[in-house]
């Protein structure tokens, strides 16, 4: 819901250091691996109660994940580059709800596994809309310019990096937290699928 607004400062803010990096040779796919590697650290820092590292680190990660996507458009951005950029972001939304079930698993399994399972059905509604907008020459580009067609939601990165902001900030919260969140997520599951069946149904 906030991406929209957010992206064009977002991508202004990163331009001058994506440039910088492009210079020296840093290439998008570094970035996103080493986004992907300071996500999963993360991760294990929520698993052993070091949240303000955590927390420190999965910011790292997201900066460089926007990071890679703005090195991409100053190069020749490419499928794989796409596909390794979704494949980190989904990667990256697993490992944090498992970290918090690894770290309290009496009192947030149940509800990280609630968070998980709409994070699946969310990558599965995300991911068909992309395909079937590849299909039917859909296009946009009001989340940026990406290398597959990013469907728009109640629920996207901006909320997801604020919900797991809070929670690694109060981690008690978590069990409370993470179900609204999954409701909501779901909502957006809903809404797409409303678009979905919109758009495509007669064709």
């Amino acid at each position: 819901m906030l991406d929209r607004h957010l992206r064009p400062i977002i991508d202004r803010s990163l331009a001058r250091l994506a440039q910088r990096l492009a210079d020296r040779g840093v290439g998008a796919d570094m970035l996103t691996g080493a986004g992907l590697a300071t996500g999963l650290l993360a991760a294990v820092c929520v698993g052993i109660g070091w949240f303000s590292a955590a927390l420190v680190l999965g910011l790292l990660s997201r900066l460089l994940d926007g990071l890679d996507g703005a090195v991409a458009r100053l190069t020749r951005p490419g499928p794989l580059g796409g596909y390794l950029d979704i494949l980190a972001d989904f990667t990256f939304y697993a490992a944090l709800p498992f970290g918090f079930a690894v770290f309290d698993p009496m009192g947030n399994a149940l509800p990280a596994a609630a968070l998980l399972a709409s994070f699946f059905v969310n990558a599965a509604s995300f991911l068909g809309f992309a395909i079937l907008a590849e299909q039917y020459g859909q296009k946009t580009d009001v989340n940026g310019k990406k290398s597959h067609f990013h469907a728009t939601g109640l629920i996207e990165g901006t909320e997801t990096i604020a919900f797991f902001t809070l929670c690694l900030l109060w981690p008690n919260l978590f069990a409370w937290l993470a179900p609204v969140f999954a409701v909501l997520t779901l909502w957006t599951v809903f809404r797409r699928t409303c678009i979905a069946w919109n758009a495509f149904h007669d064709n």
